[in-house]
């Protein structure tokens, strides 16, 4: 489907770029490992190796092409794989730690900042591949640098499979103490999630799902900062006028996704699958989702009414980008992770937003609880019941949610971790000290809700 842009949108589009921090937030190359089974762990290494760097060694290459042909930055490249323990399913922990390794000089070899698929579907059980994978996490995630790892515990169709989050929450406390020297940075490229979708290009919840192509092409764009923009010149617009301010901002940043994703396609010989049009924040003074919302009138991010601001701005973002591409798909929406964000940051900071107030921010927002920094003291037990409370929310409302937090390792309330880059550095918000073991220890599947039954 040929894109043809008028002199006025050119311009425009140059604005938003210079001015107003406009990127594509990430091309990512989805490709199957399906094929890459074997009787031994080496070789299915070597044929992992070999699938991911033939068919993207030109990923980066083009990205940056488009950059200079465009004059639109493409901030990163990624990749992503079938969840692995599909691939390996029935290896050892060992034999899952190799092949996170193999993953990783893939991904150095052909230049990208993350790999995303060292991943398990278990929203309704185990196979012994993935026992095998998750218990692998944590030496996998602190023994590689570009690996990025997620877990499906729940679906609405499924419920909460519980003794997986049990099993997360002690998963996430061992990455974090494996990498402590970096202030727990493994746990950040670790995500557990509900009603994950299977053409996500964003990190760290990326994989390749299995209805997907032999390899295709996904584009996450980004744009606070232009929406930002776009807000702050109708300081008196009622929320009606301020909603289609926001969707005709979204379709402009989506359409230039589209331009960008089918002509990357085009140049790798891949189909062209989706445009996730997420906002993506970054550390980046002026892009930032919680500038948005305070822009709209609140004066902290995190007081009365930030919910109500998130579920407009949330709506209007998927309604302007969905007019502008053929395939949404991903995520789609406004991301809201702390560290990721300098606005969210300082309402941390001055004491406007707190867990619970994020918590309740997730049942509108894209995604769920995401680059939180906790106590590095914070029991499993607790870290699991934040994962069942977001997958809660996730199944009961069928969205999917998902939880990123970092126990910080010897750190506490107050401190500060920095992760460096796009993850940026936050400080340490504290979580209830009231124990859930208890709760947690009771194991088995929360039953999947009456809305599921939809057939």
């Amino acid at each position: 489907m040929p894109l043809s842009f008028s002199s006025s949108e050119i311009w425009e589009t140059i604005r938003m770029v210079q001015m107003e921090n406009l990127d594509i937030r990430t091309i990512t190359m989805g490709i199957s490992l399906r094929d890459c089974t074997g009787d031994d762990i080496g070789t299915v290494s070597r044929k992992v190796y070999g699938k991911i760097t033939r068919l993207a060694h030109r990923l980066v290459q083009v990205g940056e092409e488009i950059e200079r042909d465009y004059g639109i930055p493409i901030v990163n490249k990624r990749i992503s794989v079938t969840p692995v323990s599909l691939v390996a399913d029935g290896n050892s922990e060992d034999d899952f730690v190799q092949i996170a390794q193999a993953l990783d000089r893939a991904a150095k070899e052909v230049g990208v900042n993350f790999l995303g698929g060292y991943s398990a579907l278990v929203h309704k059980g185990f196979t012994t591949g993935d026992l095998h994978l998750i218990r692998s996490i944590p030496r996998a995630l602190a023994g590689t640098e570009r690996v990025c790892s997620s877990v499906n515990v729940a679906t609405t169709k499924a419920g909460i499979n519980m003794d997986a989050v049990a099993m997360m929450g002690r998963v996430i406390k061992e990455t974090a103490e494996l990498t402590a020297e970096r202030d727990g940075i493994g746990a950040a490229k670790l995500v557990v999630f509900c009603n994950v979708p299977e053409d996500n290009p964003f990190m760290a919840g990326a994989f390749h799902g299995v209805g997907e192509p032999e390899c295709v092409l996904n584009v996450g764009v980004s744009g606070p900062g232009v929406v930002l923009s776009a807000v702050k010149k109708e300081p008196g617009a009622d929320f009606g006028a301020l909603a289609a301010i926001i969707k005709n901002t979204a379709f402009k940043i989506t359409r230039m996704g589209e331009l960008v994703g089918r002509a990357a396609s085009k140049k790798l010989g891949v189909p062209f699958g989706i445009v996730d049009l997420s906002l993506a924040p970054t550390p980046a003074v002026g892009d930032s989702v919680a500038d948005i919302l305070e822009a709209m009138g609140l004066e902290r991010c995190g007081t009365h009414g930030t919910t109500a601001a998130l579920a407009l701005l949330n709506d209007a973002v998927k309604k302007g980008g969905a007019m502008a591409s053929s395939y949404v798909g991903g995520l789609s929406g406004a991301f809201i992770p702390v560290s990721e964000d300098a606005g969210m940051v300082a309402a941390v900071e001055a004491g406007a937003l707190t867990f619970d107030k994020l918590e309740a921010m997730t049942c509108v927002c894209s995604v769920g609880l995401d680059m939180i920094a906790i106590p590095g003291d914070t029991p499993a037990e607790t870290i699991a019941a934040i994962i069942a409370d977001e997958a809660a929310i996730g199944m009961i409302n069928k969205k999917t949610t998902a939880v990123r937090v970092i126990p910080a390792p010897g750190k506490g309330e107050g401190e500060r971790v920095e992760f460096g880059g796009l993850l940026g550095g936050a400080p340490v918000m504290p979580v209830h000290r009231f124990g859930s073991g208890a709760f947690i220890r009771r194991g088995g599947r929360i039953p999947a809700p009456i809305q599921s039954l939809t057939n």
